[in-house]
């Protein structure tokens, strides 16, 4: 594939907070500890402090991989080579997390993992001394079921249709075979069609949970990289981390410190994404996943009877720490708390929410990751690709809308001048004479001159209007291929990656395809990549 890179900002889909962030804008920098550049790394390097018991932490992930009755794992030395690496004190995680989408979701899930892989290889290139280990961490606690139960592929859409509670990494998939079915009827019988197949259905077909689930299918795509898969839901990591989670629901701290910071934040203009509440953990058993709330002396876990007051909630967190479950806000914390970690990688509005955490990470003394925003792509067919040289459009127009677009193709095609700019200056002599005629006479008439100039103008801005109008009539034909392409390129007048699945990519071009996604992207050059088939 050709890969053509561009800036952000130019695409026009990513905000400004993430754009002033990217480009070392001063007023961020107080919430964020480290630019994502080497330097930065080896700044971060030399102070960071490492939490994580990494005996533990390997043998969690060991027993994870090995589950008796599930099926043997593909890849399983590059990845348990990894594993053990994590034990070293010279190695270190890149890590980026997502939610357990079916059959990943859409394709940015995959821009996310490679992202971390490229990294983890660049950084070894820069401090071969130490080791980097790309982690996918699991959200298999998360209980949004609605944002995770769907997948949208070749047009349309498969969905989980399922009445479900609890945390979605233990939701059982016994009645997941409809969706396996209708996902591959879409995948046909080209290509690497049956390959996929047979992925998926393993993945889902026999295993018991989710997170189950979605761990054979990520180490089936990226098991050959070393990438770890890890699911922070067991009661041994928890108990590491027991004390702050023991802290942060008595004394709020995450509720004072992180309310200060987005009051700060949107007092210069950035949207801020997460609200803390006063309690930032869930009561979590199997079937459920409830807030914690205090009410008086007790803790109440909502929609239930269970009650604490203060000494029995210490003790459940000391005898059931696996039953606390971090929300949006302390999740960050806990899992820079249980990783040896240097970089979180995640999309725009994940870069804006980890900018509200900082101060939290400070009270804790726990080092805060350097942000790193996952690489953007957008895959163009073979035959789209042709229809885009065709047309001699650059990879940036690509992003605007399709009337833009339009009109500067008919514009630069056309064989008459439709601008009257040269029309419109010349006048604007005539009404400068005008002008001061009129002064002369009463100066009280250069406002009525301005207000006939200003009406003139408009009538002309519309009349260029009509003329490309006009003239697009006449290349209805290639024009239709514009609209082809950004129906095709951009789903729903949205970027690829946000919506399109990966299985009709893979169909086509198997491997490769993952394999030419780590070649072209670049994590530390911020550019939005073109892939060009």
């Amino acid at each position: 594939m050709d890969a053509t890179c561009i800036d952000y900002h130019e695409t026009g889909f990513f905000s400004k907070t993430v754009t002033d962030y990217l480009e070392d804008v001063p007023e961020l920098k107080s919430f964020y500890s480290y630019r994502p550049d080497l330097k930065g790394f080896h700044e971060l390097l030399e102070h960071k402090r490492v939490h994580a018991k990494r005996t533990l932490l390997a043998e969690v992930l060991t027993e994870q991989y090995s589950k008796p009755s599930a099926p043997e794992m593909p890849f399983l030395p590059f990845v348990q080579g990894n594993i053990d690496l994590l034990k070293l004190d010279n190695t270190f995680t890149v890590t980026t997390g997502h939610q357990l989408n079916v059959f990943t979701g859409p394709l940015y899930f995959l821009y996310k993992i490679v992202t971390a892989i490229k990294l983890s290889r660049q950084l070894k290139d820069a401090f071969p001394d130490k080791n980097f280990v790309p982690v996918y961490w699991m959200a298999s606690e998360d209980h949004d079921f609605a944002e995770i139960n769907y997948t949208n592929i070749g047009g349309k859409k498969i969905q989980w249709n399922e009445e479900v509670s609890g945390a979605t990494g233990r939701l059982s998939i016994e009645t997941f075979r409809n969706c396996l079915i209708q996902y591959k009827g879409i995948l046909g019988l080209e290509g690497h069609a049956e390959e996929l197949a047979q992925i998926v259905e393993t993945a889902y077909g026999q295993h018991q949970t989710l997170a189950d689930a979605m761990r054979y299918l990520v180490n089936a795509l990226f098991g050959q990289y070393g990438l770890v898969v890890i699911d922070a839901d067991d009661s041994r990591l928890k108990k590491h981390f027991s004390g702050i989670i023991k802290q942060d629901i008595i004394e709020q701290n995450s509720f004072k410190h992180i309310t200060k910071s987005n009051a700060s934040l949107q007092s210069l203009g950035v949207h801020t994404q997460v609200n803390p509440r006063e309690i930032n953990f869930f009561y979590l058993q199997d079937n459920l996943r409830e807030r914690i709330v205090q009410e008086g002396e007790e803790f109440h876990v909502l929609n239930t009877e269970i009650r604490f007051n203060k000494e029995q909630l210490e003790q459940e967190i000391d005898t059931h720490p696996e039953r606390f479950s971090p929300n949006v806000v302390m999740r960050p914390i806990y899992q820079e708390y249980i990783l040896p970690n240097l970089a979180y990688i995640g999309g725009g509005a994940e870069i804006v929410y980890w900018l509200q955490l900082k101060a939290n990470f400070d009270h804790y003394g726990v080092s805060f990751p350097i942000l790193m925003l996952r690489n953007s792509g957008l895959v163009i067919r073979k035959e789209t690709t042709a229809k885009i040289n065709k047309m001699q459009l650059k990879a940036v127009q690509l992003f605007n809308d399709a009337d833009s677009i339009k009109n500067d193709w008919v514009k630069k095609n056309t064989q008459h001048d439709l601008s009257l700019k040269e029309e419109w200056r010349e006048l604007q002599c005539i009404f400068e004479k005008m002008k001061l005629r009129a002064h002369k006479i009463d100066p009280t008439l250069s406002p009525s001159t301005s207000a006939v100039q200003a009406r003139l103008k408009h009538a002309i801005d519309n009349l260029e209007r009509k003329l490309v109008k006009a003239e697009k009539r006449n290349h209805e034909t290639s024009l239709r291929q514009i609209d082809a392409i950004k129906a095709e390129i951009f789903p729903k007048n949205s970027l690829q990656e946000r919506s399109e699945n990966f299985g009709l990519y893979y169909v086509k071009w198997g491997q490769v395809f993952i394999d030419e996604l780590i070649r072209n992207f670049e994590p530390l050059n911020f550019k939005f990549t073109v892939l060009a088939e």
